[in-house]
Order: C-alpha cells, then sequence, then structure tokens
C-alpha cells in the first residue's frame, strides 16, 4: 500500500544534486511505496496514494543512521560515571567489568537489554544501527553476541579485540592468535565487519593491522577505534588501509587530518563519549573545513556513552563541536550512511529506503536548537511506522 505524507513544512532529501546541503524542499510531500521512496516534491504536485499522512507543516527527514554502538552487553557502570563526574579519569578498563557481566548473562536477558535500547533508539528516529560485540572476549561469548545483534541489525562488527581480558593479561600475543582465529572463525559468519581498538591500553598499530588483515581474508571490512584517548597511530593506519571509516577521533594532527582527506576515509566522532569522560571534544569544525566526510554516532555503551539518542549528539556537536546545524544532521544521516557505504539510507530521495522521521518542530534546526527535548513524532523504517505517533 503506497503512502503519500504531505503538507510538510520542511523535507530534508540530502539529495547530493541539490544546491544546499540538506537538499531542503519546501511545502513538500513524499510517497513512500513497497517500502522505497516513490516520489519527492512539492505537495501540490503530489500524485494519489492509498494512505495520505499529514504532516502538518512539520519537518520530515531521513532516519539516523547510528554507525557505532555496542548494545550486547550487561550489568551497569553508573558508579563508575559518578566517579568521573567527580574528577576521576577515564581510562578503557572498566571494559573488563562488563565484560564479566555479559559473560554471566543468559542470552534472554542480552537479547531483552538489545532490544530495549534498539527500542529506545527508534523512538528518537534512528532506523540504521551498527551493533558490535567486544563484551564477551571469548570465542564463545563474541559468537553469541553477534548473534543476538543479528537479529536487529544486518550491520554488526566483530570487535574481539576490544581490549585483553584478564585471563590473557600477560600474553596479549596469544590472545591476538585467539581473535584471529578460533573466535574470528565463530564471528564471521554473523559479522559484516572487523574492528579494533587502536589505543594505548588496547593494541598497538601492529596488532590490530594483523586483526584487519585476518578479517578480510576472513570476508569482513575493517574499521578502527583510534585516537580517542590520546595521539596515535590508529587514524593514519586507518587511511592507509583505505577503511570506509575511522571512529572516535578526538586528538588528531594535522598529518592525521590530512590522511582522512586524501584516502576519504569518513571520520566518525561520538559526542556522547566526551560529554561522559569530560575529555576535549573532537574538532568537527577543522574536520569539515579540511574536506573530511563526517559522521555522528551515539557510541551507546554501558562505560563511556550511556546514550542512544541521536539528536543529542546532533545537539553537543553543534554546541561544542563547531558544527552547524545542517552539518550536523547531514553527519548524522548521510554521514552515518558513508560510514557504513550503504547508498539506500541517510537521504530521501527516489529509490532510496523509506526510513523517514516526522519532528514535532517545523525545522531541522530545533534537533540542537531545543536540546533533551523529545522532538520525534513518528519513525518509519522501510514505509512502516515503528512509532504510531500520530
Amino acid at each position: 500500500m503506497s503512502t503519500v505524507v504531505t503538507n510538510i513544512g520542511e523535507l530534508v532529501t540530502n539529495d547530493p544534486a541539490a544546491d544546499d546541503l540538506l537538499g531542503i524542499v519546501t511545502d513538500a510531500a513524499l510517497v513512500m511505496d513497497e517500502g522505497a521512496v516513490a516520489w519527492v516534491g512539492r505537495a501540490a504536485d503530489a500524485p494519489a496514494a492509498d494512505e495520505v499522512v499529514d504532516a502538518g507543516g512539520r519537518a520530515v527527514l531521513p532516519g539516523f543512521v547510528d554507525s557505532h554502538s555496542h548494545l550486547v552487553f550487561a550489568g551497569d557502570r553508573a558508579p563508575e560515571f559518578a566517579a568521573r563526574m567527580a574528577g576521576e579519569s577515564y581510562a578503557a578498563g572498566g571494559i573488563r567489568t562488563t565484560v564479566a557481566a555479559t559473560r554471566a548473562a543468559s542470552d534472554d536477558e542480552l537479547i531483552a537489554n538489545t532490544a530495549r535500547l534498539v527500542h529506545e533508539m527508534r523512538r528518537q528516529g534512528t532506523t540504521t544501527v551498527e551493533i558490535k560485540s567486544g563484551y564477551g572476549l571469548s570465542v564463545t561469548d563474541e559468537a553469541r553476541s553477534l548473534a543476538i545483534a543479528r537479529q536487529f541489525t544486518e550491520e554488526t562488527t566483530f570487535l574481539g579485540a576490544h581490549v585483553v581480558p584478564p585471563e590473557h593479561a600477560g600474553d596479549p600475543a596469544a590472545y591476538v592468535d585467539l581473535v584471529t582465529g578460533p573466535m574470528l572463525e565463530a564471528a564471521a559468519p554473523y559479522a559484516r565487519w572487523i574492528d579494533a581498538f587502536c589505543e594505548t591500553g588496547a593494541f598497538d598499530a601492529d596488532q590490530a593491522r594483523t586483526v584487519l588483515a585476518a578479517g578480510a581474508d576472513a570476508g569482513l571490512r575493517g574499521r578502527l577505534h583510534a585516537n580517542q584517548l590520546g595521539p596515535g597511530p590508529g587514524v593514519r593506519l586507518a587511511a592507509e588501509l583505505g577503511l570506509v571509516a575511522v571512529d572516535h577521533c578526538t586528538y588528531l594532527t594535522d598529518d592525521d587530518v590530512h590522511a582522512l582527506r586524501d584516502a576519504g576515509t569518513v571520520a566518525t566522532l561520538l559526542p556522547g563519549v566526551e560529554f561522559s569522560t569530560r575529555q576535549p571534544y573532537p574538532d568537527a569544525r577543522r574536520l569539515v573545513d579540511a574536506g573530511v566526510t563526517v559522521a555522528l554516532a551515539s557510541d551507546c555503551n554501558p562505560g563511556s556513552s550511556y546514550t542512544s539518542s541521536m539528536p543529542f549528539c546532533i545537539a553537543v556537536a553543534v554546541r561544542d563541536m563547531g558544527m552547524t546545524p545542517a552539518e550536523a544532521v547531514h553527519a548524522a544521516t548521510a554521514g552515518g550512511a558513508r560510514a557504513l557505504d550503504r547508498d539506500d539510507v541517510g537521504h530521501l530521495t527516489v529509490g532510496s529506503r523509506a526510513d523517514l522521521v516526522l519532528l514535532d518542530a517545523p525545522s531541522h534546526v530545533h534537533l540542537a536548537y531545543r536540546p533533551g527535548v523529545p522532538l520525534v513524532r513518528e519513525t518509519w523504517i522501510g514505509g512502516r511506522s515503528t512509532t504510531g505517533g500520530r
């Protein structure tokens, strides 16, 4: 059944052929049919459809594409957050707390928690989400984490190289062998991507290169966590390897920025992390001005960024990272799609997947202008409403 959404005050299309960044059409309408966008234009010219939705002058934009999250976990790290807010520094060691809780949890508990977080995301306009493993760190637990993640998204990432678990603390090389051998073999059937945390306290550049090479041999595409806790080689490694995206990018040299630009590697920025850890925010303005493609993602996880809200990330990126509202919305939609190498989402043009968000606001600007306000009125995924907002 076809549906026309009409009386749209502002339609963000992200049409790359448009004169403006967001491809905005005013007084607009959009037709969805068989899960795809079938027509876009002025409301006065809209064709007939089986169902009519009146947007009431509100804004419609592509569904958010959250290209970095860690949703399969158990436990709570609120005390760690409280300690940071009292002045203690953040390090990656807290990950091991979540590993212990996740290993002890049942499949049903992990599925229920993942479902809860995905539901939160959909209510806030996220229509595509990437989910990583990384809190199992054993052959069995990494494979089951990815099997659970695959129930909710096709964008699943094997992150066995998150940190070295306690049982391998004395022999990191043996753990890398495990990650690139039996663990990868068990995880690969459930994953599209492979990732590594290339950071002091996690894995160095040579170890990350080894992990990504093994993943490529198994048919997985590479991504990296890099330059989150301080300067390092991870961003340049990602550019050298031609990875689609590298995530965090908090501490960058001029050489890092130039490498990202020249390689066409997307810089995925995660403002929820800096909000939660009180580290400096990434300089998005510097990246945008240099011609680097920027994506925004939630990094939803129980330790360093326990938010599922892409509107929150947009607001922080505008307030503290130098982005305009249009740039932040583009990064949270089209930028996220680029980071996942997807051409069917992140925009609303004929043939794209009918993933869209109706705001209870007249403009995309309100996502930053009214931070913390639940502005998402309705979300459609593949042309089907997931929220029943109207």
